[in-house]
């Protein structure tokens, strides 16, 4: 199974970066402007389309506040598997880390989902430290 990590450090607090995190309707407003370009709700899932015209259905499977860790999987499209977490950890002085996992199949998705997550990295960096 691929599996990709990423960190970002941003300067805001960890409470302000978790509130943006866990507003799962809103995750194109509050933490990944530009990446995320519309997101609507069907049930407890969300739809989410891309900068790039892609559209995935994102299955909501966490949400802890405790550990500011939500964790979400991708229901169709290219992948047979995919899986993914966000954490929210205290970073130095009083900024934050934010941890990004997925795990996904198949395997051949590793060079797109790397790139597709530096892209999202990115926009948090913009949307939340702007």
């Amino acid at each position: 199974m691929g599996s990709i990590h990423r960190t970002v450090h941003l300067k805001a607090a960890p409470d302000e970066v978790w509130a943006a995190l866990r507003d799962w309707p809103a995750v194109h407003e509050r933490l990944v402007r530009g990446f995320v370009v519309e997101t609507r709700l069907d049930g407890d899932d969300r739809i989410v389309t891309f900068f790039n015209g892609v559209t995935v259905r994102e299955l909501l499977v966490d949400l802890d506040d405790a550990k500011r860790r939500l964790v979400w999987s991708v229901a169709g499209g290219s992948y047979s598997h995919y899986n993914a977490s966000a954490q929210v950890l205290d970073g130095e002085g009083s900024g934050s880390r934010l941890v990004w996992i997925a795990d996904f199949l198949p395997h051949e998705m590793a060079d797109r989902q790397a790139g597709m997550m530096d892209r999202g990295i990115q926009a948090i960096r913009d949307t939340i430290d702007g």
